[in-house]
């Protein structure tokens, strides 16, 4: 059984401080330690700000052959509202934002052309053989209605013959009703579903744990189960994903996981709960590299 394993960034602030050694402190350092563990990362940084070509050279040279990134969709590709200055200067004239310097609905010429920058920024990476997929993590208010399935088939125009892989934020996707129409869609596109793992809640912005694939990829996102804070105000990304899986929690994905891996060409699991705990002895450690540590040595095992 082959699964790769990985967290949702190398340089989260949880990672920085409390997982990589001292003297490992330079960007460079960091990616290079982080690929002696691990052999696939998310980038997070681009959903912030659009990545560059020389950034994506860097990365691939920091890490050995085989090593796979899977790249974030910048916010704008998503849907999601970005402030004008999170877009390369050159663009921002293009840009029409209100009073608080929002972009929430930019024209479809804007889109497209930051798609475009985008796919030139990451090509390195692929030249390099290391881009896996481009994650278009869709926010929670795109619901399962005509113009969203609409918006991804434009989407997937725009990504050309990239690999897609779309996560669901809300409920409506997966319900008993819309769940098969869902996946059928993201097959015909063709798209990568990414099953997620999140507090067992019935909240709209918590998608359901629905194990599937649509492509010969299985990709799996891991979000903690921390159902106290996944909607309360203030504290951000930091404190929803604030969780420490159990050996037993992890445990119930091994089964799932085995069985996905007999059939795709590719699984990949991806720890996105990037808080911090404390051992026996009260020293901190982070939660997402030391649960991807512990989820291969399970899968060993099995």
């Amino acid at each position: 059984m082959s699964v790769r394993v990985g967290t949702c960034s190398w340089a989260d602030e949880s990672l920085s401080k409390l997982w990589y050694p001292p003297g490992v402190s330079s960007a460079e350092a960091r990616l290079r330690w982080y690929a002696e563990h691990f052999d696939t990362v998310e980038v997070n940084s681009s959903y912030y700000a659009l990545p560059t070509e020389e950034m994506a050279t860097a990365w691939a040279q920091r890490t050995p052959p085989g090593f796979v990134f899977h790249v974030k969709a910048f916010g704008m590709m998503t849907r999601h509202p970005v402030r004008v200055e999170q877009l390369p200067p050159d663009m921002r004239s293009e840009a029409e934002f209100d009073e608080r310097g929002r972009i929430g609905r930019p024209s479809r010429q804007l889109r497209s052309a930051v798609f475009g920058r985008f796919l030139r920024a990451v090509e390195p990476l692929r030249e390099a053989g290391k881009l896996g997929g481009v994650l278009m993590q869709l926010p929670q208010y795109v619901v399962f209605k005509p113009s969203s399935f609409a918006y991804l088939e434009w989407a997937r125009e725009q990504l050309t013959d990239h690999h897609m892989l779309v996560e669901f934020r809300h409920r409506s996707w997966l319900t008993d009703e819309h769940r098969e129409q869902t996946l059928a869609f993201l097959e015909r596109l063709p798209a990568t579903y990414v099953m997620v793992d999140a507090p067992r809640v019935t909240s709209d912005n918590v998608a359901p744990t629905v194990v599937a694939r649509t492509s010969d990829t299985a990709y799996l996102r891991l979000h903690g189960r921390n159902a106290a804070t996944w909607n309360s105000r203030g504290g951000g990304a930091a404190k929803r994903f604030d969780h420490l899986y159990s050996r037993d929690e992890l445990s119930e994905w091994v089964g799932p996981l085995r069985e996905l891996a007999g059939s795709a060409r590719e699984v990949f699991a991806m720890f996105n709960n990037n808080g911090r705990s404390t051992d026996v002895n009260g020293n901190p450690f982070a939660q997402a590299p030391a649960n991807a540590a512990q989820l291969l040595e399970l899968l060993k095992e099995s």
